[in-house]
């Protein structure tokens, strides 16, 4: 069993210097039978900036044994600048197929992360905004947004929305009568004219969490107090039950999470509507006439609409072709100059668009931290399995390490962007690379080359139509 060690220095009088924390992770490798591959180190004078966590994070994607490495800390803790921000660092760790292990919990350090979330937790939210919250739930006082099909009445109760409450009805009859699937209801309620509360369309997501909603049956949930016959119910239990039920067998086994890279994500746009194309897997397996087994994978390319409101039509793509595609355009078909194709907006407007996709992406950031929040809080209660939780925190840590990736990369893009010869000097790079190391790298670094290079791809089914970033 290969051991990496990471360590940060502690500030404070108490806290544990880089050598105190170097000396006891020898020691344990040696109590072990570990061997100590590296170490990484973090000074508590670097303002959040955690570089030594950057490069053990690069270091671990380029080691084909993760599965047979183990990442060793000194406490949890000292994972991140409070539990909150230790919890992200040690679920992005774990996505990676890799085990964490802290010197002051022991093996099981993700049981040591819900306990210190419990003890946590009153202080955090604080014990009596909670208590008197609670009461409120007990009522059946609303807390919140009501769900669609109720409004809050007089005494903080919920009551019926006549025309919402016709739109849920038909939601759940075309589902469990008609047996029309999610994306085919988000279709026809679009068709139809049928309208969010906010005026928006209908898509899967929207569906599925009507679909799922136990407010129907007449019972206020909140804050883990249930109250049940607290408003008049919209849908029948036994319609509900077997709604879950369909819902549930339809649902696909939890696995190992494979993050599969689609290098025009958020770059390419359908030319028909002007929604974003997005990446599908589609995964298919079939036996032979030996009786083995054989599967593949299909990547493409679809239009958003189409995908998740049955909108726009199957305009699809092969995702490996288009990406060649949008390359050889880049290269003006092996040109060894860039090819003269329309750019975007001039230099005050590329740098406002960097400046804007950093704070996208650091509010995408809390929101997904405040969604492992709400997963902690869940599991804390036990109103979340232990299963359940490190399944979906997993999922999560990947997509948080993800956005962060994106984050230093839009950040550092902005900062270049400032100038405009670096940005040209930047710009020559990127196509010498796309030219001359495509094949070596490895898809994330494909896909930062493009976003260097692209403004967006316009796609149509005879074509494409390249803009790139001026």
């Amino acid at each position: 069993m290969k051991a990496i060690g990471y360590f940060h220095e502690q500030g404070g009088k108490g806290g544990q210097s880089l050598a105190d924390q170097s000396r006891a992770f020898l020691e344990f490798c040696h109590a072990n039978g570990y061997e100590a591959t590296a170490t990484f180190l973090d000074a508590a004078s670097q303002d959040g900036d955690r570089a030594g966590y950057r490069q053990l994070v690069d270091f671990l994607r380029r080691r084909p044994d993760r599965g047979f490495t183990v990442v060793v800390v000194p406490s949890l803790v000292s994972l991140g600048d409070d539990l909150r921000h230790a919890a992200r660092r040690y679920f992005q760790l774990a996505s990676m197929g890799v085990k964490v292990m802290s010197l002051e919990d022991g093996d099981d350090t993700g049981t040591a992360l819900l306990s210190l979330w419990t003890e946590k937790e009153g202080e955090r939210l604080g014990h009596k905004v909670q208590v008197a919250m609670r009461r409120k739930a007990v009522k059946g006082e609303v807390l919140g947004r009501p769900p669609f099909g109720y409004k809050v009445g007089p005494r903080r109760r919920l009551e019926v929305v006549t025309q919402e409450a016709s739109v849920v009805r038909y939601i759940f009859r075309l589902y469990l009568r008609d047996g029309l699937g999610i994306r085919l209801i988000a279709r026809r309620l679009n068709e139809e004219n049928v309208r969010t509360r906010r005026g928006g369309l209908w898509s899967m997501v929207t569906v599925r969490d009507i679909l799922r909603n136990r407010s129907y049956l007449g019972t206020y949930s909140r804050f883990g107090v249930r109250v049940p016959a607290s408003h008049p119910p919209l849908i029948s239990p036994d319609d509900f039950r077997r709604v879950q039920e369909r819902l549930d067998s339809r649902r696909p086994e939890i696995g190992k999470r494979v993050v599969s890279v689609f290098l025009l994500s958020g770059l390419a746009y359908c030319d028909y509507c002007g929604n974003k194309m997005i990446g599908v897997s589609r995964h298919q397996r079939w036996r032979r006439s030996d009786g083995s087994e054989k599967g593949a994978e299909y990547r493409y390319y679809q239009c958003e609409s189409r995908t998740n409101r049955s909108l726009c039509d199957y305009h699809t793509h092969r995702a490996a072709e288009l990406e060649d595609e949008v390359r050889q355009a880049i290269l003006g078909q092996g040109q060894p100059a860039a090819p003269a194709m329309p750019r975007a907006g001039d230099e005050a407007a590329v740098l406002a668009e960097a400046q804007a996709r950093s704070r996208r992406l650091r509010a995408r950031l809390r929101r997904l931290d405040r969604r492992l929040e709400q997963y902690l809080d869940a599991a804390a209660r036990g109103r979340l399995s232990r299963e359940r939780f490190d399944s979906m925190s997993l999922a999560l840590g990947a997509e948080q390490l993800s956005v962060e990736e994106s984050l230093a990369e839009a950040e550092r893009f902005a900062h270049e962007q400032a100038s405009a010869a670096e940005r040209a000097k930047r710009q020559e790079r990127a196509l010498a690379r796309l030219r001359n190391e495509w094949d070596r790298l490895p898809p994330a670094q494909r896909q930062a080359l493009l976003r260097e290079l692209l403004e967006r791809v316009v796609v149509r089914d005879d074509g494409i139509r390249v803009l790139l970033r001026p």
